[in-house]
């Protein structure tokens, strides 16, 4: 059995930093965020701060791992709490759909956020991004395998094209919801997920 260990004072701290640095660049990006300004937030001293991080690429990585455990916490865990096949991909979708608010961040989806400013930029904060998402593309292209196992989908299904095609599906919320404040943008991204489904089904 597995022995959790309660957090520590400076667990704590650097947890609770965490997560207002991740609402903040949800709203700012990462570039955005400045260690002098998260101080002033969070009523610390900056040289207070800087011992928790050493630098501001530090920072922006440990943001985006902070980023991906509230992502488990709030979208894969649940999900797998759900029987696996078709009754799991509609939970992975619909937790998927509502995570950045459940997880209260003002400018919406981090990653998604992340990934237009790192595209082209190399280094080891793209890096983490890069993995993180992989991670998550084989996360939905596992569920899709183990939906065809359970006969929900075709067996011979492309499990990859699948999560691809989701992922494209919510982006797509994103970009309506977000931006073009479209009131139908949920209705649209259910529809196109049910028809994703049903082009899948044997």
């Amino acid at each position: 059995m597995r022995i959790i260990q309660p957090m520590g004072k400076g667990d704590e701290t650097r947890t609770a930093v965490l997560d207002h640095a991740l609402r903040e660049a949800s709203r700012v990006g990462l570039e955005g965020l400045s260690i002098g300004n998260l101080a002033r937030d969070l009523g610390m001293s900056k040289s207070g701060l800087f011992a928790h991080f050493q630098s501001k690429e530090a920072l922006q990585i440990q943001v985006l791992e902070r980023a991906a455990a509230r992502f488990f916490e709030t979208v894969l865990a649940p999900a797998l709490a759900v029987p696996r096949g078709e009754p799991r991909l509609r939970a992975l979708f619909e937790s998927w759909m509502g995570w950045s608010q459940a997880c209260e961040l003002p400018g919406g989806c981090v990653f998604v956020a992340a990934a237009a400013e790192l595209d082209d930029q190399a280094g080891p904060v793209r890096d983490t991004l890069v993995r993180i998402q992989r991670d998550w593309f084989e996360a939905l292209a596992r569920a899709a395998s183990l939906a065809a196992s359970e006969g929900h989908v075709r067996r011979d299904l492309d499990a990859e094209q699948f999560a691809h095609d989701l992922y494209a599906v919510i982006l797509g919320y994103y970009h309506a919801h977000r931006l073009l404040r479209d009131p139908r943008a949920a209705d649209r991204a259910r529809r196109a997920f049910e028809a994703l489904l049903a082009q899948a089904r044997p």
